[in-house]
Parts: C-alpha cells; structure tokens; sequence
C-alpha cells in the first residue's frame, strides 16, 4: 500500500476537493483506494456522503481502543473505503503530543493495513495547519501532494512546508518521504492572473509540477453538498476531466518509480 498525504498547511487551497477526486478517479482506474480523512472539520467524509451515522475515525486506533480494520467504512463505490473524521479528532492533537514517538503513531497504526495489502493506495487529507496531526501523515506517507492555488500569494507557506518535509527526512522519522508534486488548482482561464501564477511556479517547481490543472468550476464546488465525488456529479464536464488527468500522471509517475528525494526549495 502505497501512502499519499495531500497537504497545504494553507487553507481553501483545494486540499480536500483533490483528495476525494483523486481517490475516486483512482478507483475508476481499478485501484483499491481508502480514503483516510485527518481533518476535524470531516469534509472529505461528508463529500463522500459516508451514510453511516457516527463513523469510526482514527481516534481509536490512535489510543488503543479499536483495531484500524474496524475503522473502514465502505462506501458505495466497491474498490473506495473511508477512515472518516470528525471533531473528536481536533483534541486528539493533545493526545497523541503526549505519546511516545508521537510523531510515529498513525505510521504505527495504518501498518497492519500495509501488511495486508488490501489497498493499493491510502490518500491522507491533511488537516490545513503544521500541527501534530499533519506531521503524523507526512510520517506515515511515501508521497507528499501540495494543491496550490492558482492565486497571487501561491507560493506562501511552501518554503515552511518543505523545509518540514526535509526535517522529517533528515531526522530519520521517514527517511524515504518523497515529494510526488505540486497541482494548480482553482484555474480560471478567464484571467491573466492564472496563467501568470502557473507560469511562476512552473519557473520554481518545473519537475515536480504536474500538468493537470484542477478548474474552477461550480460543478466542483457543489459535488460535495450533494454528497458525490465530481465523477459522479458532472462525469463528463472539465472537473471530473482534471482529476482522471492527474489520477493518470500519478499513476504513470509511480509506475516509472519517480521519486525526489531532494524537494526543491521555494523562492
């Protein structure tokens, strides 16, 4: 099982939109995706439409009281299973800090699920802060995926982003943790901003950029209210086009094993 966290300690970036329609367009690949959402607020598990009342979440693999098998919820696409969040996560933070290894504990506790390879992929929606939680994901991760708003202050915040991600490297909490790329989210074509945006960090990150630029669409902004992944809300329209795009350059960049194991810094 290959681990993917989805990061931006910025928020409204599109971290959460990518997360569910990068597993969902995964999963139309014929992959076995799970969906692990990390952030209290529980976006990714309400845009899922996760029809189970109440959930498991990672609180109780985390403190010991529950198994992570017993934490899966399926949903209603057969190869997408769900490890869902809710608020209980927000004082786990707390928790977990006064653990030992506590940097380790969601690496320790998604093991068994590596061991039974009963994924291909686990995507980790990171909660938008550099907190104990997010630290936990890029522990437990092989890959980092950054949305990047297609917005003037894009780059702000990437530098601390990778330096922690250089940190986690270098102290040998994850020493394999590498960089999967950088997606433009929110693309406007309608305006020189955009374009100018995508330019400048093509110019920054040219080898970690992935082609595929994630719209702004309505379309994408109201799959989750209806509970669906844009697959499923508007299957045909540019939204739903981006994510298979970007599921398929994943794809072929972990066939072709890329890996950067020295992240470019920011400007």
């Amino acid at each position: 099982m290959n681990i993917l966290a989805v990061a931006n300690q910025k928020g409204g970036v599109g971290k959460t939109t990518t997360s569910v329609n990068l597993a969902a367009a995964l999963t139309d690949s014929g992959k076995r995706v799970l969906l692990i959402d990390l952030d209290p607020q529980g976006n990714a598990t309400s845009a899922l439409g996760a029809e189970i009342e109440n959930p498991p979440t990672l609180y109780g693999p985390l403190t010991g009281s529950a198994s992570i098998e017993s934490c899966l919820t399926p949903t209603r696409m057969g190869n997408l299973s769900l490890i869902a969040a809710n608020l209980d996560l927000a004082g786990l933070e707390i928790e977990v800090a006064r653990m030992e290894d506590h940097l380790g504990q969601i690496r320790r506790a998604l093991q068994p699920l590596r061991d039974s390879a009963a994924f291909d992929f686990a995507i980790i929606d990171c909660p938008p802060s550099l907190g104990i939680l997010m630290t936990n994901a890029l522990v437990a991760a092989d890959q980092l995926l950054v949305p990047v708003q297609c917005e003037y202050y894009a780059l702000e915040g990437l530098g601390k982003l990778m330096f922690v991600m250089g940190q986690i490297r270098d102290s040998g909490a994850n020493p394999s943790l590498s960089l999967s790329g950088l997606v433009m989210t929110m693309f406007d074509r309608r305006t020189n901003l955009s374009e100018a945006v995508i330019k400048d960090v093509r110019d920054h990150f040219q080898e970690v950029l992935y082609d595929a630029v994630i719209p702004r669409s309505v379309r994408l902004s109201e799959a989750p209210s209806f509970g669906r992944t844009i697959l499923e809300h508007d299957p045909g329209g540019p939204g739903a086009r981006a994510y298979r795009q970007l599921a398929a350059e994943f794809l072929k960049r972990n066939e072709a094993n890329l890996s950067f194991v020295n992240a470019p810094a920011a400007p």
